[in-house]
């Protein structure tokens, strides 16, 4: 529907009476109006149409001719078309839940559906913050960003076990709506594929959604804005009978050029909304922490070990005072440090009890099977360093190069330390993790023979104001101090 509301004289709207009738759309409009105010142009939130429960979204921005506000536009256009462009059969909520196939919904801020494949569930405009995976994108929502969440649920009396990732579609400074993709556990190991292209579909239809309104805005509205002004003045003044000559519903009340100011301004937060399906790294981060997980998952016992390591770097990191830049590449390279393992036999992975020298043996060959895996992808080269050394020593002990010192890249060295402090602070089937200070205390004795004596200051620094810890654990009054850089050797300062 279009509705225009000019200074002076009376109203004038044009839609199909039977999906949208003239009250809801002056309902509609009157509420964005109200807080246009100054602005080029706003988004209102979604809206339900209580003739067909159809969720729409209301535009609107000012007309200004020669200088002067003659008056305001509102398009109105329905998310029908979500469901569609997602899957050209879309299945019911109770198929895609024993199907096992990821379950994906658009949510608002408070956390309602705007699309389900449940119907109920947007037109009862009940928040689904009971879920696990709307509760983190609402706490993360400024942030433009995919990440991944291990959760339970219960569906019909039953509990599942989900793996879930979300985005966040930015419409306006005002409006963010909330893209979540959620499967069944196990069937998300095996299909990390299928849900990037799902995450990336979505992310990229609300931003088609925004550029198809552009353009119909732009196909539909070519007439002069003079001329509908003009005969909205003629009827306020009395003459009724003034008729627009249009040829079809669809041409009829067309803005022309002084309607290219809101189109301008549409195009602005359309360009904003297909950033975030355009910028691949973003998916591309999110598609990272579902290998990851995956990975993660083949263990219950190191279930979130990539993430943890990848967050201790960063803060690690961030200490040694990196870049933006470079704390991306060291976050990337964290998450993707073990992906090797997938080559790793489960049997290996998952024994309870310490590896024999030959199954350790293998083990030790995840570093090469992950450098394999990635290796020929031009755009996993920055994140290699910390995938293939992370394992290699200060003393040149390590594997699988045997570098020393210089040779190894900080980007490595700083994940080896933040790999460590996880492995030592997580329950495994043959130990219990150690507390905060246990593991620090045990990290010092490493520096110089394992790690960079800089990196485990940055990680003390850390953890002494609270920045890193383990799990529920409390530094308390806990402060190591740093190491020094010049330490001697305590058999020569005795002497």
């Amino acid at each position: 529907a279009l509705f225009v509301k000019p200074v002076q004289g009376e109203s004038l709207s044009v839609f199909r009476a039977e999906t949208i009738n003239q009250g809801e759309i002056e309902k509609i409009s009157g509420e964005v109006l109200s807080k246009l105010e100054d602005k080029a142009a706003l988004v209102g939130e979604p809206e339900v149409i209580k003739r067909n429960g159809e969720l729409v979204l209301a535009i609107a921005s000012p007309i200004v001719i020669e200088g002067e506000i003659a008056g305001a536009a509102v398009a109105i256009d329905s998310l029908q078309g979500l469901s569609k462009a997602i899957s050209d059969e879309p299945m019911s909520e109770q198929e895609l839940w024993d199907s096992g196939s990821p379950l994906i919904f658009v949510v608002d801020e408070q956390g309602r559906a705007i699309f389900h494949p449940n119907s109920e569930k947007v037109t009862s405009r009940q928040p689904l913050n009971e879920l696990k995976i709307v509760q983190e994108w609402a706490a993360t929502k400024n942030q433009i960003q995919s990440a991944l969440l291990p959760f339970t649920t219960e569906y019909k009396g039953e509990t599942r076990k989900m793996i879930g990732a979300y985005s966040t579609a930015v419409i306006s400074d005002d409006l963010k709506f909330g893209v979540i993709v959620m499967q069944d556990e196990d069937r998300a190991l095996v299909s990390v594929a299928e849900m990037r292209r799902q995450t990336w579909l979505i992310s990229g239809i609300l931003a088609l959604v925004a550029l198809i309104l552009g353009s119909i805005l732009a196909r539909q509205l070519t007439s002069p804005l003079l001329k509908l002004v003009s005969a909205a003045q003629t009827i306020s003044a009395g003459d009724l009978s003034h008729r627009i000559e249009t040829k079809s519903i669809t041409e009829i009340g067309t803005l022309g050029t002084a309607f290219n100011s809101m189109t301008e301004n549409l195009e602005d937060h359309i360009a904003r909304l297909a950033f975030a399906a355009k910028e691949n790294r973003e998916l591309f981060v999110g598609t990272v922490k579902a290998l990851a997980a995956a990975i993660d998952g083949k263990d219950h016992y190191t279930r979130g070990h990539s993430e943890r390591v990848s967050r201790v770097s960063v803060a690690i990191g961030q200490r040694l005072k990196m870049s933006e830049d470079e704390l991306e590449t060291l976050r990337i390279s964290a998450l993707l440090h073990d992906v090797g393992k997938i080559g790793i036999d489960d049997a290996i992975l998952k024994k309870p009890s310490t590896l024999t020298d030959e199954e350790y043996a293998i083990m030790k060959t995840h570093p090469q099977e992950g450098y394999k895996i990635m290796k020929n992808i031009p755009a996993m080269a920055e994140f290699l360093p910390g995938m293939y050394m992370h394992h290699e020593m200060v003393n040149g002990q390590g594997y699988p190069q045997g570098l020393s010192d210089e040779e190894i890249p900080l980007q490595a060295k700083i994940v080896s330390v933040a790999d460590t402090f996880d492995a030592m602070t997580i329950d495994r089937p043959y130990q219990k993790g150690m507390d905060l200070p246990a593991a620090i205390e045990r990290i010092k004795t490493f520096v110089g023979t394992r790690y960079d004596i800089h990196v485990v200051n940055a990680l003390i620094e850390a953890c002494a104001d609270g920045q890193i810890g383990v799990g529920r654990v409390k530094l308390n009054n806990y402060k190591p101090g740093r190491i020094r850089t010049d330490k001697k050797d305590p058999a020569k300062s005795a002497a």
